[in-house]
């Protein structure tokens, strides 16, 4: 069973401007793998998106890459 969301430890980065357009990240053990939460700060009773464990690695590796930059 996975847990209640809403209960996780969020946080949000350090480097996150005021203006609050930012996400939080939480990780939590799913049912057979370690996983992260990601959501909107400022909607957070909103959608929450989970990867598993490789799939997070991969994707801040990408972000500190700057796969993502604009």
């Amino acid at each position: 069973m996975e847990p209640n969301l809403s209960r996780l430890d969020w946080r949000r980065s350090s480097r996150s401007g005021q203006n609050g357009a930012c996400v939080e990240v939480a990780t939590y053990h799913g049912r057979l793998h370690l996983a992260a939460a990601v959501r909107d700060s400022q909607d957070s009773e909103g959608p929450v998106l989970s990867f598993r464990r490789g799939e997070w690695a991969a994707f801040t590796q990408q972000i500190k890459a700057g796969a993502y930059d604009l």
